[in-house]
């Protein structure tokens, strides 16, 4: 093979390879709020690990297999009027090499992936960390914690560096519950409970989001995961315990006439201390201090929230809040924006 070709050889194959690998790895790695290669945790860093060693299993075959096939076409080409050279027949040695190298491919990805299998899906015994009953909802998350008589929607706080045991509940359609930078996915299946547990080793905000089509609303089914040090999360659980204490002047006070009268609030939604027991729409007790609305989709302020309140359907498809807003409940500009008052006052 002449060097020019060969030289051709490595720039076609090699070095593509290796820029890409530099580009994923090591150079270049964007800072999206869903990369997976930015993992915090040991499920996202066992994930993140066993992702590697495939990558780079497959890498070294592409390279091979493509090399000698780029090899045989530089190296053997057919020329005018040349004969069909002998043809062989059965070759014990290439036989067995290409019987042997695929088995120890295998085994290099085989192991490790059997192995962080185990270890993601053998949930620890919850008296060794936290408990979360999640129930998915079309098109939000609902999120209890048994332990600490604390009930919350689209919004999910962990204490740093422990162990979280999810208990995945749906309430309608298969949903998928996922976390990308801590770790995940795992189906949330109706009459059936799945199990994960995640870890997160770094204080932050982590998006989640529901990784399996259900519904006109699927891509907007998100939540946030907030991963607190062990004193905020104590606090945040003694102000999610309390009841909800919103501003009693001015407009919130004809916000909260209108919630829990004239704008049937109270028919889908619960607001501890009050007379607001619905159980159709997210728990609203304390939504004045959650970072988002409608399911992670829009920032929590007042523009946003009248905004929601003005128009849920042409925000979030389908939702149920669409079928009566607008339509059976009809709302002036002045009531939509003293609804949004009191329900951002709750805190």
């Amino acid at each position: 093979m002449r060097p020019h070709w060969l030289l051709a050889l490595i720039a076609a194959i090699v070095l593509p390879g290796i820029f890409v690998a530099w580009m994923i790895w090591g150079g270049y790695e964007p800072n999206l709020p869903q990369s997976t290669f930015q993992a915090d945790g040991p499920v996202g860093k066992l994930q993140k690990d066993l992702f590697w060693i495939i990558f780079w299993s497959a890498t070294v075959i592409f390279v091979v297999i493509e090399g000698i096939f780029v090899y045989a076409i530089f190296r053997f080409p057919r020329r005018p009027n040349q004969p069909i050279p002998p043809q062989t027949h059965g070759h014990q040695t290439l036989e067995i090499g290409w019987t042997i190298a695929p088995a120890i491919v295998l085994a290099v990805v085989a192991v490790p992936t059997v192995s962080a299998l185990w270890q993601i899906y053998n949930v620890p015994e919850e008296k060794a960390g936290l408990a979360i009953e999640v129930r998915a909802h079309q098109w939000w998350w609902e999120f209890k914690y048994p332990n600490q008589g604390v009930v919350t929607a689209n919004e999910v706080h962990m204490p740093v560096g422990t162990r979280v045991h999810f208990t995945l509940h749906s309430d309608d359609v298969i949903h998928s519950f996922w976390i990308p930078k801590l770790g995940g996915k795992l189906d949330v299946i109706p009459n059936h409970s799945n199990v994960i547990w995640l870890q997160g080793d770094e204080p932050g905000e982590y998006y989640g989001q529901c990784a399996e089509f259900c519904g006109e609303a699927h891509a907007f089914m998100r939540f946030r995961a907030v991963v607190d040090t062990q004193a905020d999360f104590d606090k945040w659980v003694a102000a999610q315990k309390a009841p909800a204490s919103a501003a009693a002047t001015g407009a919130a006070t004809t916000g909260e006439a209108l919630f829990m009268g004239k704008g049937a609030c109270t028919a889908c939604h619960t607001v501890a201390g009050t007379n607001a027991k619905g159980v159709i729409g997210p728990n609203l007790t304390h939504v004045g201090s959650r970072t988002t609305i409608a399911a992670g989709i829009m920032p929590n302020d007042h523009e946003n929230l009248v905004k929601w309140l003005s128009d849920p359907g042409g925000i979030k498809p389908g939702n149920k809040m669409a079928t009566v807003i607008g339509k059976s409940i009809k709302l002036t500009p002045d009531e939509v924006g003293a609804l949004a008052t009191y329900v951002q006052g709750l805190k």
